[in-house]
């Protein structure tokens, strides 16, 4: 992993635009091609982000990243380096979910039309440059779908998904993807947020599911 501080402007180029001005930044670029954009706020969620596959030029005054399937641009002028270093992390044995979490996910995989009929699993653990979504499916109607699982779904899950999700709809691919947050227990206050976002709901029986049984429906 390269980190590097700068003073930087960054502008994106492609279906949307947005730009940054002027100020100190984090870029991150990591070993998988991704290269983010941070400032001292906002906890570990980035400003502008360019997920892999992408390549890095590096000319006077500036970088440009460039998308190699739909060509979108991240463009950063650098004003003064602070500070650049590179880091050898190696392979992450990943986040390992407690004995519950992990199971609730191997069945719901396996019985994925507990979601609802029609409702085909395309994989388990799908990788994003944050990390891999607990489900990725498809729903009756063919879109895709994610699925976050939690033991107990509070308000960090919710933002866990949607983080997840802002990756997911910048793929084209699969593009757009819903979310679905899925918990053994759901507190009012994380279903909220996610109805706000826009995210379903589904309460778990993990015995249920253990017996092969249906559990709630979506919303």
């Amino acid at each position: 992993m390269r980190l590097v501080i700068a003073r930087c402007s960054v502008d994106y180029v492609g279906r949307l635009t947005a730009h940054l001005p002027m100020a100190p930044r984090l870029i991150l670029i990591k070993a998988d091609g991704s290269v983010s954009i941070h400032s001292d706020d906002r906890a570990f969620k980035p400003l502008n982000w360019m997920n892999p596959p992408c390549r890095l030029r590096e000319e006077d005054g500036g970088w440009t990243v460039t998308h190699g399937k739909t060509g979108e641009q991240l463009i950063v002028t650098i004003e003064e380096i602070l500070h650049d270093s590179s880091h050898e992390l190696g392979v992450d044995p990943g986040l390992r979910k407690d004995g519950v979490e992990a199971h609730l996910q191997e069945l719901l995989a396996e019985h994925i039309e507990t979601l609802g009929e029609g409702w085909t699993l395309i994989r388990r653990e799908y990788p994003t440059a944050i990390g891999p979504v607990d489900i990725l499916c498809r729903d009756d109607h063919g879109g895709t779908v994610a699925v976050e699982i939690k033991r107990r779904g509070e308000i960090d899950g919710v933002e866990q998904l949607t983080r997840y999700l802002e990756l997911l709809n910048r793929d084209p691919l699969i593009a757009p993807v819903k979310g679905v947050f899925a918990a053994q227990e759901i507190r009012p206050q994380a279903r909220v947020l996610a109805a706000d976002r826009g995210i379903g709901c589904v309460t778990l029986d993990y015995d249920a599911l253990r017996g092969i049984e249906r559990t709630d429906t979506l919303f």
